[in-house]
């Protein structure tokens, strides 16, 4: 488990690298306090009010792709089961402070995140 990366993963390293390569910038896990607690997106746009998740499929319960381990069930049941308790509820909270929340699974082809990820950051045009 230590080995597991937090931030960093391969699928939010390419949509910022994506994203900061088409003149955004942003923060990485940046830590968002709130009154009822505190969240940590992966990609924020302060300014914006625009929270960026990128989810993994196993870790956070894909619809299309989680699947649950047939080994020590007893231990990664509960454990997955508490990181989709966790998604909803900082969903909640950011959303009830007026942020816009973008929950992006890593299967999702680049393109499409980066085409999310604009439309709810609507930017102005960058100038030379």
């Amino acid at each position: 488990m230590q080995a597991n990366r937090r931030r960093d993963t391969k699928p939010e390293v390419a949509l910022r690298s994506a994203l900061h390569a088409a003149g955004y910038r942003y923060r990485c896990d940046y830590r968002i306090d709130l009154a009822e607690g505190r969240v940590r997106p992966d990609i924020v746009f302060t300014r914006k009010r625009v929270a960026v998740f990128v989810d993994g499929c196993f870790w956070h319960c894909c619809p299309q792709h989680g699947s649950q381990p047939s080994v020590n069930e007893s231990y990664w049941g509960p454990k997955l089961a508490r990181n989709v308790e966790r998604d909803a509820r900082n969903t909640s909270l950011l959303e009830q402070a007026g942020w816009t929340v973008l929950r992006i699974w890593e299967h999702v082809p680049l393109q499409d995140a980066i085409d999310q990820v604009t439309a709810a950051v609507n930017p102005r045009p960058a100038e030379d």
